[in-house]
């Protein structure tokens, strides 16, 4: 039975997002449950805003060695080469080999390196820090920069399974993730002080790469101690691989202008930056992100057989089935922003002001959430073309437009005028404007701009590419979920101010209440909406769950059978 979930498959694009969904709920929640005991035990202060910091390095390193090779390269090259019809299995796994020794080599002799020159990068990373708070920093990337390598071992093992359409094992590796720090967070620290939270990060890579490699070894890999730098088709991973890796340097380059930018502003910022972020990753990872990696072995193996037309065909299907899910959620991510920054994080040495804050920047990143959830999918597009070119170049676009308008809504928010004061009534935090330095909201702002422009340019591009995008359809159905989301909008709205008036709000229970009561019936009115405007988003949602859990009761009756030998 153990062996059966681990080699199941995913039927269609759907089903498979519906699992890395699912537990990419429960790693989110973790991630949640995380991010909430860290805002308990330090609040927004020195100690958060160092651990935030810390990680940029280390991601760094795990980005561009590790994470364009396999998004870009490896999967689109991989699946080519098992193709029955035009394909060489003995050829897939010479290169799986000779790209997990080369990436180990290379991430092995990079960390080395940036251990010894931490402090003097660290401290070109963050200006404002100096003292205690930077050597915190320092330590604590030291630390973190053992978790690359083992991402780096576990994310050749994903790509794997990915391949494979092995969604259930890949999609639980995060979850091992966060618990790893969570350990670190809950109980690391009492044996480590501060540090434990980075030994924390250690464990979660480590349990990450365990959990998936006994499914990996299921799938017929076998090690071997190869490099292949002259083969061929490394060589088209390498090819692939470089645009993919300087798109991941400008994206790092953007983080690292941020954390540069938040590190002069006041106490804090960084946390609350990385809080709201983080909770806007919540419904992005979950519904975004599955969505196109289920899509990506689909879409190379359509390219790879030259059949256009399902090409486009899925890229429409699945970007709808993404707005579908995201821009209700989006909607309700604003109308909600201060009772899940209650629920999730005010507590402990978190203030009402860091909670206000926090809520105000989750406010602007919902505005640009339906474009950060499609971009993944538009940009698995051209990967599955074996085009990584195209995202490099418009990524250099992005990069100037995040830029600017970082730079523009910092000086705007400097200085009273009508467009700050806009901002901040729309917000609810006028009260904050001339005690808090609300210069903090310039980087959500500027990262919201910068996905809207990146989306519209990539969606240009790829139609240029291939011809067409099923545009019509697209936009058909994008009025059907706007229309129904603001709906689902005003619903929640509407039971929010009802249930104030019974329900004591001031109390941690109360709060929770009233925000998933309000939630509910915001959802209740979608899937009304959604279903007297005939969306075709939620048929073939209902449709793949009905499936699914159809398929799920055959399977326990099946084993019920064997084990009564009926």
């Amino acid at each position: 039975m153990i062996k059966k979930i681990i080699n199941s498959q995913a039927k269609n694009i759907t089903s498979a997002a519906i699992i890395i969904g699912a537990l990419s709920l429960v790693s989110r929640f973790l991630g949640i449950f995380r991010d909430r005991v860290l805002a308990a035990q330090f609040g927004a202060g020195d100690v958060l805003d160092a651990y935030y910091a810390a990680f940029r390095l280390p991601d760094l390193v795990y980005n561009l060695l590790i994470l364009g090779a396999i998004s870009a390269g490896v999967i689109p090259v991989f699946i080519a080469l098992l193709n029955k019809k035009f394909g060489n299995k003995k050829e897939a796994w010479y290169l799986i080999n000779s790209i997990l020794n080369i990436a180990f080599l290379a991430v092995v002799l990079v960390c080395a390196t940036l251990f010894i020159l931490a402090p003097q990068l660290m401290s070109l990373i963050t200006p404002g820090f100096s003292g205690e708070k930077l050597n915190m920093v320092v330590g604590l990337s030291r630390i973190m920069f053992l978790s690359p390598i083992f991402l780096g071992i576990s994310a050749i093992f994903s790509s794997i399974l990915q391949s494979h359409k092995r969604f259930f094992i890949y999609s639980l590796a995060p979850v091992f993730y966060n618990v790893g720090i969570i350990i670190g967070a809950l109980y690391l620290v009492e044996y480590f002080g501060v540090y434990g939270l980075a030994w924390g990060v250690v464990l979660g890579s480590l349990m990450h790469m365990l959990v998936q490699l006994p499914a990996t070894f299921f799938t017929g890999y076998r090690y071997e101690l190869v490099f292949g730098l002259n083969n061929r088709n490394v060589r088209k991973v390498g090819k692939l691989m470089i645009p993919r890796t300087l798109t991941l340097i400008i994206n790092q380059l953007n983080f690292l202008i941020t954390t540069i930018f938040a590190s002069t502003l006041m106490v804090g910022s960084l946390a609350i930056y990385n809080l709201a972020n983080n909770l806007q990753s919540f419904p992005l990872g979950i519904f975004g992100v599955s969505f196109a990696v289920a899509a990506l072995p689909v879409l190379s193996s359509l390219a790879t057989s030259k059949k256009m037309d399902d090409f486009v065909a899925t890229i429409s299907t699945t970007f709808r089935q993404i707005l579908f899910f995201i821009v209700p959620v989006s909607v309700l991510l604003y109308v909600l922003r201060a009772q899940i920054v209650r629920v999730i994080l005010g507590s402990g040495q978190f203030s009402w002001t860091d909670t206000r804050l926090t809520a105000a920047a989750l406010a602007i990143f919902s505005i640009s959430l339906f474009a950060q959830g499609a971009l993944p999918l538009i940009v698995r597009g051209f990967y599955a073309l074996h085009n990584t070119k195209t995202p490099f170049f418009i990524g250099i676009v992005d990069l100037f437009i995040n830029l600017g308008s970082l730079f523009f809504f910092a000086w705007v928010f400097s200085f009273d005028n009508w467009f700050s004061f806009f901002v901040v009534a729309i917000l609810k935090v006028p009260d904050l404007w001339h005690t808090t330095d609300l210069r903090i909201l310039s980087m959500p702002m500027a990262i919201s701009v910068a996905a809207l422009f990146n989306l519209l340019i990539l969606m240009l591009a790829l139609r240029h590419s291939i011809g067409r995008l099923d545009g019509r359809k697209i936009m058909d159905s994008s009025f059907r979920i706007v229309f129904a989301s603001l709906g689902a909008g005003l619903f929640t709205y509407s039971s929010l101010y009802l249930i104030n008036m019974y329900v004591v709000t001031e109390t941690f229970l109360g709060i929770l209440f009233q925000g998933f009561v309000a939630g509910s019936v915001g959802l209740l009115g979608y899937g009304l909406l959604g279903y007297l405007l005939n969306m075709e988003e939620m048929s073939i949602f209902v449709s793949s769950m009905h499936r699914k859990l159809f398929r799920k009761v055959t399977v326990i009756e099946d084993t019920s059978q064997e084990g009564t030998g009926v």
